[in-house]
């Protein structure tokens, strides 16, 4: 099986009003915000970019989220880290490990 692509890029930030009004001044227009300082952006049709505030002094992380099918089943060439797992906001989620020992995650639509 493949991916469909690029879902989102997942950025972890110091300052989450800062980092919004960031991606606005990119052409980013904001679908949602959370009340935890976190939202969802977007630029047209392409992958939306999902913003997190973490405590300061926290390594930030940024995170690709590729698309795949909900009958997505890894070969044997991929090493699973995680398998799918429900995820609160709707979708399910798997982590993989690429030869070099990034991490990836994989996101398919959530088991209605």
């Amino acid at each position: 099986m493949s991916t469909e692509g690029i879902e989102a890029v997942y950025l972890e930030t110091h300052n989450w009003g800062k980092a919004a009004k960031f991606f606005q001044a990119l052409g980013y227009r904001l679908e949602f915000s959370t009340d935890h300082n976190s939202g969802q952006l977007r630029n047209g049709d392409g992958p939306y970019v999902f913003i997190a505030e973490v405590p300061e002094g926290r390594e930030l992380r940024t995170q690709i989220v590729f698309k795949v099918p909900d009958t997505f089943a890894a070969d044997d060439i991929v090493e699973v880290v995680s398998p799918f797992e429900e995820t609160h906001y709707g979708t399910r989620e798997m982590t993989v490990r690429d030869p070099d020992g990034r991490t990836w995650t994989l996101q398919a639509p959530g088991v209605s």
